[in-house]
């Protein structure tokens, strides 16, 4: 839990501020950049090496989204940033999986960092993908590590000429892009939602080990999700008032239909977050319940036996001279008497509701 809450850099310590290095393992494959060019009539879709990238992209001219998949390639990394005068801090961050969401201006560019979020059932893991997307003057690039297809909606939007995409600048786009990734944070939320559900027939009904370390799990991966998605209404809200040239005033107020989301977002991850604590309390309380029944029924047992323990320990006694011994029906009327205290503690505890 703390390797996934704390990130760990393979930055080395007292290096220059801009160092390149990658965080994850080796990969064979290679960096893969999807690009679409497009305009209000027409979208052109292909694919580049980042060698490609001086001959043919022409900065001003159309529309240009760049999508990269894959950041192990250092090399291809700096050669985009080379390209679009990407500042190295950038990169680094790009590089950096811990980065709280933020949007940043840097140098002429703006610099918008999300989580993509994952949340599997089967594991009962959030998955967290960190997203940077760089908006600049007509072109916006999209950095991510794993292949998803968190981006589709939008690439069928662009295909299609869905919508008022293609006729409005790549600021609209970059909101695009953004309203994606807080609408999947609504799907996620919804799955957990569910689980949550679950649980909570689970723990009102008869809890186990099992359900124990679901609830478990499922908070702790609340937290982590929490981690991920808090700091996105401040990003997505400075978006919104933001006063930089390359968003429009038009794509601003779209910037805070996505901050109306975040904050719901928010409001649905702390509404859960309470409920879980609250099953928490709710499972410990039955296993507590359930112990205190249990040390009830031994109690009460011990209780009814007291007397009759008393009653044959009296005449277990090995004393010459005992009455009652040498009487012909002693021995059945001790078994009465022990039978009737018994029954008459049973109907006392009966009616005193402790049985």
């Amino acid at each position: 839990m703390v390797g996934r809450v704390v990130s760990r850099s393979k930055k080395p310590i007292g290096a220059p501020p801009g160092v390149l290095v990658y965080p994850g393992e080796r990969k064979a494959e290679p960096v893969v950049m999807r690009i679409f060019k497009y305009d209000s009539s027409t979208v052109q879709e292909d694919e580049w090496t980042a060698d490609q990238l001086p001959e043919k992209y022409a900065r001003g001219q159309t529309a240009t989204w760049i999508d990269v998949t894959g950041l192990h390639d250092v090399e291809t990394l700096k050669r985009i940033g080379d390209a679009f005068s990407i500042h190295p801090l950038v990169l680094e961050d790009i590089l950096t999986p811990g980065q709280r969401a933020k949007s940043e201006e840097y140098e002429g560019l703006l610099v918008i960092v999300l989580k993509d979020v994952d949340f599997d059932r089967t594991s009962m893991v959030v998955g967290i993908n960190q997203v940077t997307i760089i908006l600049g003057d007509h072109f916006i690039i999209s950095f991510r590590d794993r292949p998803t297809d968190l981006f589709e909606p939008v690439r069928e939007r662009l295909r299609n000429g869905r919508g008022q995409i293609r006729k409005r600048g790549v600021d609209y786009l970059a909101y695009a892009l953004v309203d994606c990734i807080v609408d999947k944070y609504f799907r996620q939320l919804e799955a957990i939602g569910e689980e949550t559900d679950e649980l909570e027939e689970a723990v009102t009904g008869s809890p186990d080990a099992v359900t124990m370390q679901r609830l478990h799990a499922l908070r702790r991966e609340m937290l982590v999700f929490r981690k991920a998605v808090w700091p996105v209404r401040e990003a997505v809200g400075a978006l919104h008032r933001s006063d930089n040239p390359l968003i429009t005033r038009k794509t601003a107020v779209y910037f805070r239909d996505v901050y109306d989301h975040s904050v719901q977002i928010l409001d649905i991850i702390e509404t859960l977050r309470e409920v879980l604590s609250g099953m928490m309390d709710l499972y410990l309380s039955s296993v507590s319940n359930r112990m205190n029944e249990t040390m009830k029924v031994l109690t009460i047992i011990a209780t009814i036996f007291i007397p009759l323990s008393f009653i044959a320990g009296v005449y277990g006694m090995n004393f010459q001279y005992m009455p009652e011994l040498r009487m012909r029906w002693a021995y059945p009327a001790v078994l009465g008497l022990m039978i009737f205290v018994g029954a008459g503690m049973l109907w006392y505890f009966r009616r005193k509701k402790w049985l």
